[in-house]
């Protein structure tokens, strides 16, 4: 039995690294990567040349801060859950490298920093979206939802589906139904692609007695869902085109990206393999990327080509 239940925190810990790497692991780099980008696409999206940058700067900044401070309050309130699973045993705080004051002290030093950018530099509007959505990651979905309902991916994606709509307040001060439609996009997506990565590491998630989707329901029935998600996905990718948002360039990427995520996900139903759920996890965050870079260049392009 002890064996096959290793200790993952000792299985797992990297290296010793330097007290700052430690902080910035805190932030979900990766994660917020993708965010920071979804919000620079809100920006861009939302003049029709480039974006001041003297607005754009410190609105990017901000959002960024505030968004690590909620990834860094994530690994603080899961610590415990994260131990367990082998996927998160390695960040600071489940580790007990950094411990639950300088984690949380780190946190709101961050959120507050961030908070006062988009105040005082970009509009009181950007701040108070961003900081909702700090309440509604790090609080409502991790707090609330996650270790309470196997919907918990679709009911808090609505925190993670906002970083366009900041990069559009950010630049308008306020809230366009361009910027509602990418954040229909993202919300749509949220589910199949963290389903994917729930089916390969069920375990993981029973083990920290997490209620996931294919904890609670089984394979078979997560399988379906990810492939009726990316479905209805597909069909709200297109509404940028229908609603003029955009041009056939955007069109075109959306068509071919959507029926390659359908594609994955037929496939994740039919022919199950971990390797296959890893494949469709990763090709998720293709999708959504080279869709919005999609938009963006379409953007640009629909003044010269009419």
């Amino acid at each position: 039995m002890a064996a096959t239940t290793p200790t993952p925190a000792a299985a797992v810990a990297p290296r010793r690294a330097s007290r700052w790497s430690q902080y910035m692991a805190l932030t979900k780099p990766r994660v917020v990567q993708l965010i920071v980008f979804c919000a620079v696409i809100g920006m861009l999206l939302a003049v029709p040349g480039l974006p001041d940058w003297r607005l754009a700067l410190p609105a990017t900044i901000g959002i960024w801060l505030v968004a690590s401070a909620a990834a860094a309050f994530n690994c603080l309130v899961e610590q415990q859950v994260d131990r367990k699973m082998q996927r998160t045993a390695w960040r600071p705080t489940a580790r007990g490298v950094l411990s639950d004051t300088q984690a949380l002290v780190f946190s709101l030093l961050l959120g507050a920093a961030g908070s006062l950018l988009l105040f005082v530099v970009v509009n009181p509007l950007t701040m108070w979206l961003t900081l909702a959505t700090f309440v509604g990651y790090a609080v409502v979905y991790t707090v609330i939802l996650k270790p309470l309902t196997p919907q918990n991916i679709v009911i808090g994606g609505a925190s993670g589906a906002m970083p366009p709509v900041l990069g559009w307040a950010a630049m308008r001060n306020d809230v366009g139904a361009e910027a509602m439609l990418l954040c229909l996009i993202i919300f749509l997506w949220t589910p199949p692609h963290f389903w994917a990565l729930a089916l390969y590491r069920t375990e993981d998630y029973r083990r920290a007695g997490l209620p996931m989707l294919p904890v609670t329901h089984g394979s078979e029935f997560t399988r379906l869902h990810v492939l009726l998600y990316t479905l209805v996905l597909f069909a709200a990718t297109l509404l940028p085109f229908v609603y003029r948002m955009s041009g056939w360039v955007y069109l075109a990427a959306a068509l071919v990206l959507g029926a390659l995520f359908m594609l994955h996900a037929w496939r994740l139903w039919r022919h199950y393999s971990d390797a296959l759920a890893r494949k469709t996890f990763r090709f998720s965050i293709w999708h959504l990327s080279l869709l919005f870079a999609a938009l963006l260049v379409d953007h640009y392009l629909m003044p010269w080509i009419g």
